[in-house]
């Protein structure tokens, strides 16, 4: 409908010439996708709709959660790469055992070939669906992707920021997941959700805090692998928590 809107708008703006018709018609068109959704796939196809499709299949909702996320993080640095794959493909296996076939694989081949992955749809389907602790748990696992080859790029960093916050992660869970997988001189403190600055109360707070926070227990309804990933994220922790009482002396 904008399309047309804007063909004729701009018809008249430019002193009834065709080549103002045409820029309407563009930015029209360029309205009408945005309000409609129809986000393309490399076949024309909408995107959202393939995603609502394979989610509404029993047992398959959230491995197409999944595969739809993490294409995103791998398309995020222009580099779709073989340790990424190798890491998904090896989620996926003990995630779901012998359910997990080549049919995921396509899955996550169709989110990888998209010209654009709509993830403000997506990720409001997933927030209406999980409780916070599993979509904190959905965060470790892409960080886990990220960081396949070695290193967690800026452009990663920055796709995994808008999924946290479209899937409404509170910020300080992103900071506290994020440091366990891009290390700096503070990233100890901001596992706690805290400041260097922090006094010795303060520390020992946080970690009675974030210690309940990111219990395994919270996500005992998932499968092996997230019990495996909210296992080592419980144990960074209590790393962290370790690694300030060894630098400041704390007992």
């Amino acid at each position: 409908m904008f399309k047309y809107i804007g063909a004729a708008l701009g018809f008249f703006l430019f002193s009834r010439h065709f080549f103002g018709a045409i820029i309407g018609f563009v930015i029209g068109s360029v309205i009408d996708n945005f309000v409609t959704g129809k986000v393309k796939g490399v076949n024309g196809e909408n995107v959202f709709d393939y995603y609502r499709q394979h989610a509404a299949q029993p047992h398959e909702d959230f491995a197409t959660m999944l595969m739809a996320l993490s294409a995103a993080v791998m398309k995020a640095d222009g580099k779709v790469l073989k340790a990424e794959l190798e890491y998904i493909k090896s989620f996926f296996s003990q995630q779901f055992g012998p359910q997990f076939t080549g049919a995921h694989l396509q899955v996550l081949k169709h989110f990888l070939d998209a010209t654009h992955i709509p993830l403000d749809q997506i990720c409001r389907d997933i927030k209406s669906r999980t409780a916070v602790e599993v979509r904190i748990q959905l965060l470790h696992y892409l960080f886990g992707i990220a960081k396949a080859d070695g290193h967690v790029a800026e452009a990663e960093i920055k796709v995994l920021n808008d999924i946290s916050r479209l899937l409404d992660i509170p910020s300080m869970d992103f900071e506290s997941v994020k440091s366990m997988f891009y290390r700096d001189i503070n990233s100890d403190y901001h596992i706690l959700g805290i400041e260097s600055t922090a006094t010795e109360e303060e520390i020992k707070r946080a970690y009675r805090q974030m210690a309940i926070r990111y219990h395994p227990d919270k996500v005992m309804q998932m499968g092996e692998e997230y019990q495996k990933g909210a296992k080592e994220k419980f144990q960074k922790i209590l790393e962290a928590y370790e690694n300030i009482k060894k630098a400041r002396g704390i007992s």
